[in-house]
């Protein structure tokens, strides 16, 4: 282009009409700054990491019983041997633990930071809870609420999971890496897509990473950290679920849609579900292979059975308002929707 131009105006300089080529020149180099480096980096900068929709006022009751469980809740696991749901609130920074089957707070932990997502490290626990602004991964016992490891990572842990073999993999939103955890402290960090904000594992050791600015699934051999490769997850991914044969499912929020995936030899796209109503919060269930996907616009929570390849819905349950997090137990088929806005948990027996 450079060439092509610049030539140009030299063919069109004539004793006497300097002015004209000028004013040509000026014109030409505008055009130039508008094709140089500084427009293409503005076109290769990544989206903004999505959100999930504001939650409008409720127009159904909640399906289920409905209790009140402290402010702000948001991140939810379920332990298979206790039955105890371990929620993570804010302001004050605390974890309660509820009897999955009562609905009473059996205690509650005073943690250093608050956390969005948290998970089940292995049945009897503890539980993992990525303290974002202390930037440490803090493993919660069970059933006591001991706090029985606090561990410096990365820059803003945003959520965290554990492979068969015991490695604790915590995403490291701020800093697009993974910290992996071993025996209470950090053995190694790896890399990451931008912002990596999802993470779940197969039961034969594959992590699946969601890159939220970078729209993409990652996914790792947990033994020997290496990267089996990349694959476009939709417009705007948030959460990741592993489920049998190697298999993830990605909400698409910003894309109104869930991905299924393939992992072996390398990630691949296997279906897209389209789901409008802005999903974000997942959870499998592996024993009845259902999944389940809250949508913050709608207040829903929508049930699905897998089926090999693809996803197919079989119902749907009016949650409590803002149901950011989903999350099952095995042993009964229940399951725990928080609803961030009014300080609830919701616990649903479905039909």
């Amino acid at each position: 282009m450079e060439g092509r131009a610049f030539g140009h105006i030299r063919r069109q300089v004539r004793p006497g009409g300097h002015w004209a080529a000028l004013i040509t020149l000026g014109a030409v180099l505008l055009v130039l700054a508008g094709c140089g480096s500084g427009g293409d980096e503005a076109q290769r900068e990544p989206p903004p990491a999505p959100e999930p929709a504001e939650a409008p006022p409720l127009e159904e009751e909640p399906a289920g019983r409905v209790v009140e469980v402290g402010p702000a809740p948001e991140g939810v696991a379920v332990d298979l041997e206790t039955g105890l749901v371990a929620v993570a609130l804010r302001n004050p920074n605390e974890l309660a633990l509820v009897d999955g089957e009562r609905g009473e707070i059996s205690q509650r932990v005073e943690l250093p930071e608050s956390a969005r997502h948290i998970d089940i490290a292995a049945p009897g626990g503890p539980v993992l809870v990525p303290a974002e602004g202390s930037d440490s991964l803090v493993q919660v016992g069970l059933p006591d609420g001991e706090i029985v490891a606090e561990t410096p990572v990365g820059d803003f842990p945003h959520a965290a999971t554990a492979s068969p073999d015991g490695r604790i993999f915590v995403l490291n939103e701020k800093a697009s890496t993974a910290s992996i955890v071993e025996d209470g402290r950090e053995v190694e960090k790896v890399k990451t897509d931008l912002k990596p904000g999802g993470v779940a594992v197969t039961e034969s050791g594959l992590v699946g990473v969601v890159g939220v600015q970078g729209l993409t699934l990652e996914v790792f051999a947990s033994d020997s950290l290496e990267s089996l490769g990349r694959v476009d997850a939709g417009e705007g991914p948030t959460h990741v679920k592993a489920g049998p044969e190697n298999r993830f499912y990605v909400t698409d929020t910003r894309g109104d849609a869930v991905f299924v995936y393939g992992a072996r030899p390398e990630p691949r796209q296997l279906d897209r579900v389209p789901l409008p109503g802005s999903p974000y919060g997942i959870a499998v269930d592996p024993r009845r292979d259902h999944l389940w996907v809250t949508l913050t616009a709608r207040q829903q929570v929508v049930q699905f059975v897998l089926e090999g390849n693809a996803l197919r819905e079989i119902a749907r349950y009016p949650t409590v308002r803002q149901a950011n997090t989903v999350a099952v137990d095995p042993a009964s088929g229940r399951v725990f929707v928080t609803g961030k806005t009014d300080g609830q948990l919701q616990i649903l027996d479905p039909r």
